[in-house]
């Protein structure tokens, strides 16, 4: 428990200093539309280019799908298992920049699905590689800027999106 305060303390910290920076009004600006790219209308546009141009059958249409199949519920049940408050909730007299989805904040759903298709992409075209994880980084970050996450949800939502790509992959290939 005393391990659980010190993270959720070092977690504002970070969080209060970034929303404090000189530059977020800035930054909130761009973290908007950064944030709209991980919202799902990307992915779904992926995944029916490539049904089209590839068919089912193919390697890459299955490992995104089936990580989704991965990915989707496990980020709902640790969002509602561990029902940890948005920095909204937490914070005494913050308004976050956006209204989020839900009330939840641990983990980032966009975190996790920039991270699983930027890992599924990037294994099918390793050239894209860079700018894929550079991609899914700042869309995470623009889930801190915007007030929506404290850094250590968008952290877990790295982890689980890359876990369930390479779970995926580790099935389908």
């Amino acid at each position: 428990m005393k391990l659980l305060l010190s993270i959720h303390k070092c977690d504002v910290f970070m969080f209060t200093w970034l929303i404090n920076a000189k530059m977020h009004g800035n930054l909130a600006k761009i973290s908007r539309y950064l944030s709209k790219t991980g919202d799902g209308q990307l992915y779904t546009l992926v995944i029916l280019i490539t049904l089209i141009t590839e068919g089912f059958h193919s390697s890459f249409l299955q490992a995104m799908l089936l990580a989704f199949l991965f990915e989707r519920p496990t980020y709902f049940i640790l969002k509602n298992g561990f029902k940890r408050n948005r920095p909204e909730a937490t914070l005494k007299n913050f308004r976050s920049v956006i209204t989020p989805a839900d009330k939840f904040s641990f983990p980032s759903g966009h975190t996790s699905a920039a991270f699983m298709m930027a890992t599924v992409i990037a294994y099918f075209f390793p050239l894209l590689m860079l700018p894929l994880f550079f991609w899914a980084s700042l869309v995470g970050f623009s889930r801190v800027v915007l007030g929506v996450h404290f850094p250590t949800d968008t952290l877990m939502g790295v982890v689980l999106g890359v876990s369930t790509a390479l779970l995926s992959l580790g099935q389908v290939i």
